[in-house]
């Protein structure tokens, strides 16, 4: 994978990009970078892996985001994603919550700068895919401009691929980590202002951006824009995506077809011991705005939630939606 053709991702989100949902957004954009749930280093080295780590081959291009600071620990943890066949691994420098502080990564690694050039160093000696590192613009009383810089020095030194950068403070006291998604106010220009000092490196974008041509005029200032909540919560937005941040010709897209192959793939986990509800719980804004979305919403939020749920609670569901009208507003 070329890091140069990265023009959007969907943000490594906490019990949210799992498996499912990665494959669901798929359906959707075939460009897109996608990535997984932040993933501890120590647990991908003794724990179960294909629980952890398992994807389809539909996912791809896909990313594996790792939590730690250890640089031993990181490189081992690179090589078993590299094995496992994702095309990226990625540092999270950038979550607040307090069972990543309590670990020393996350957020916190914003004060230490030259650890994390040295654990992006050991990922990169590790592994031939890309290293790359999602940070903030800094923490606390951090000032943004000298914290993130040192930050983008320090790890590209090191031969990180990429740095993302959410372009919000960390408050690692007084904010919940919610709280910290909302309240420390965006900068997109202090991205801006790094992309402009490292015109050869790759920096991408990420905090509050909601839309296809908010992302198109980040284009205009940086190499990449990663979508977090906005995909997440509405993910039709990511079906023009394509055409719009690639190029790629318009299309018109088949609610129908999606709707049997997600019933197909909620089928094949099923059967292999999981529950609808795994699958249906991250298609519930696909219809957001659409007459007939409100009873879908419904219907996977409650039938599809119940034990011995099936597929065809999915296609009940869908039979709210007139797929013409459907295809016609996306």
């Amino acid at each position: 994978m070329k890091y140069q053709y990265v023009r959007l991702s969907v943000a490594p989100m906490m019990d949210w990009t799992d498996r499912h949902c990665r494959f669901f957004h798929r359906q959707l954009t075939s460009r897109a970078l996608l990535y997984t749930e932040m993933v501890v280093a120590d647990a991908v080295i003794h724990g179960a892996r294909e629980r952890l780590l398992g994807f389809s081959p539909q996912e791809h291009p896909i990313a594996l985001q790792l939590g730690g600071s250890d640089p031993v620990k990181l490189a081992e943890a690179a090589r078993v994603g590299e094995a496992f066949g994702y095309d990226e691994i990625n540092l999270n420098v950038g979550c607040p919550s307090d069972r990543v502080q309590s670990g020393t990564f996350g957020a916190c690694l914003m004060k230490t700068p030259a650890l994390v050039a040295d654990c992006t160093a050991a990922m990169k000696a590790a592994v031939k895919i890309p290293v790359t590192v999602k940070c903030r613009i800094g923490v606390d009383e951090q000032d943004p401009e000298p914290a993130l810089d040192a930050l983008a020095d320090g790890v590209f030194e090191a031969g990180a691929d990429a740095l993302w950068v959410h372009a919000r403070k960390a408050w690692l006291e007084g904010l919940s980590p919610k709280e910290n998604r909302d309240i420390p106010p965006l900068d997109y220009d202090r991205v801006y202002r790094l992309k402009a000092k490292n015109p050869n490196r790759f920096i991408g974008i990420n905090g509050g951006i909601q839309t296809l041509d908010e992302s198109s005029r980040h284009l205009e200032h940086v190499d990449g824009v990663m979508l977090g909540r906005a995909a997440y919560h509405t993910p039709g937005v990511l079906i023009d995506a394509d055409a719009a941040l690639y190029g790629d010709a318009a299309r018109d897209f088949d609610f129908a077809a999606l709707i049997e192959t997600m019933a197909d793939y909620a089928g094949r986990h099923i059967a292999e011991g999981g529950r609808l509800g795994h699958v249906t719980r991250h298609m519930v804004g696909l219809f957001h705005g659409m007459p007939g979305a409100r009873r879908f919403r419904q219907i996977l939020s409650t039938d599809a939630t119940r034990p011995g749920a099936g597929p065809d609670v999915l296609r009940q569901a869908s039979a709210e939606i007139d797929f013409e009208r459907a295809s016609q507003a996306a």
